[in-house]
């Protein structure tokens, strides 16, 4: 299998939403088995208590995307006020309006692939020392960012960005991990791929131990978010189809929108899940487990370095 097509298909089945296709993904709030669907640019990923919203939409057929807030029905472009910024993606909010996500620019010096922390009309970006494309997903009301970045080989790393420190974040024995969010009590969730590229979700509380989550009986589980009672959500299989689920309290919860493909990227205190659906089934499923962790720019990163390092990015 190979990364860059995986991502690739990622990306272009679900954030792109035209005016032709505009029904392809409509996103919803989910509160007790109640699904309110919400007319959104393109795909939500993220929500705090207050009920913002975050995600990321394509205007055409073709870059650039652009990150967005949602907020009371107003939607707010998301992205740093420069002409060498392509592209934007919003992953995560905290209740203190904090945004965070990533972006593809170009200069004089390049391409250009960072994370950033919005705060306030303010961007700070968001770098990983010796890695390459780093993507924040998720941040606590402390400020605590948790993503993931490329190494030079091509293998996934999360992290923990914490008052300017950035500590690594891995599965013991994964090929490639991933961090998607963080509540306030300092437990992280995330994914992995084991020896066999089958796709786990994980747990890693406080004191730093794992513990691995998957949906009984599917063939693979991504989570994408954790409130601060410890509710879980994500994406498992049972190809073909794919669906969103609640982990709470030791028990999964399907959630079941669609006739193609349900996704639940992230979770407040108040229960409130946002996802969203796709109305046709999408290809390569393991690919849309990544969706919710915020890998779904990385691709075109290494798209751009395989061409002197293909190796790198065959699995």
């Amino acid at each position: 299998m190979r990364r860059v097509a995986t991502l690739a298909i990622l990306f272009t089945a679900v954030l792109r939403v035209t005016p032709a296709n505009a029904n392809v993904v409509q996103g919803f709030v989910y509160t007790a088995g109640t699904a309110t669907f919400i007319n959104l640019p393109g795909t939500p990923t993220g929500i705090n208590d207050a009920g913002q919203i975050v995600g990321t939409f394509r205007e055409g057929s073709a870059p650039p995307d652009h990150g967005f807030l949602y907020d009371s029905g107003s939607i707010t472009i998301i992205g740093p006020p420069s002409t060498g910024v392509d592209s934007t993606y919003a992953w995560g909010i905290n209740n203190a309006g904090q945004i965070v996500g990533n972006f593809f620019s170009q200069d004089g010096s390049g391409f250009k692939y960072l994370g950033f922390l919005y705060d306030a009309g303010t961007y700070t970006t968001i770098d990983v020392p010796g890695g390459v494309a780093p993507s924040p997903a998720g941040i606590n009301d402390a400020g605590q960012i948790v993503g993931q970045y490329l190494d030079g080989s091509g293998a996934f790393h999360g992290f923990l960005y914490d008052a300017g420190t950035i500590t690594t974040i891995d599965m013991p024995g994964a090929r490639d991990s991933w961090a998607s969010g963080i509540n306030d009590a300092g437990q992280i969730v995330g994914g992995f791929r084991d020896a066999s590229f089958v796709t786990h979700g994980w747990l890693r509380d406080a004191a730093g131990s794992f513990t691995t989550i998957d949906v009984p009986g599917s063939n693979m589980t991504g989570i994408s978010g954790i409130n601060d009672a410890g509710q879980i959500v994500g994406i498992y299989n049972f190809f073909p189809a794919t669906r969103g689920f609640l982990y709470s309290a030791g028990s999964f919860t399907t959630i079941d929108l669609s006739g193609g493909a349900t996704f639940a990227s992230g979770i407040n205190d108040a229960g409130q899940i946002v996802g969203s659906i796709a109305g046709t089934p999408l290809p390569e499923p393991g690919s849309m487990l990544l969706f919710g962790s915020g890998l779904a720019g990385i691709w075109a990163v290494a798209r751009k370095r395989r061409e002197g390092t293909a190796a790198r990015y065959d699995r």
